[in-house]
């Protein structure tokens, strides 16, 4: 049953993978590159890691892939939040479709005088 369950979760982490890179290849500006690969890439190494658990059943192994998932988790979103924020403070162009930016620097004029207070 364990072999069954980590193939499972070894096909659905390679399908998001996969559609990781895909994201990267195929969106239009940054953002919305940043944003298919992070969620998918993240989700993928977690589906991964967690049949190496799975697999190998130790209390070890199992406790050493619980935290990697749970670092991941931690740590991606707040990188790629991290990186928008300063691709949008660099004015790097979005994607001509982009509809609504709601960041509260889409409207400042004074992007230096914010930079300052946040220090």
């Amino acid at each position: 049953m364990s072999n069954i369950v980590t193939i499972v979760l070894l096909i659905i982490g390679t399908a998001f993978a996969l559609l990781a890179a895909v994201a990267v290849v195929r969106m239009p500006d940054l953002y919305t590159r940043m944003h298919g690969a992070t969620k998918s890439a993240t989700l993928g190494v977690g589906c991964m890691i967690l049949a190496t658990a799975i697999q190998f059943a130790n209390t070890e192994t199992t406790t050493v892939a619980i935290l990697v998932v749970g670092f991941l988790f931690l740590t991606a979103p707040v990188a790629a939040h991290m990186i928008g924020r300063t691709a949008h403070r660099q004015r790097v162009p979005k994607w001509i479709g982009t509809v609504v930016d709601e960041s509260p620097l889409a409207h400042s004029a004074g992007d230096a005088d914010e930079d300052s207070q946040d220090r």
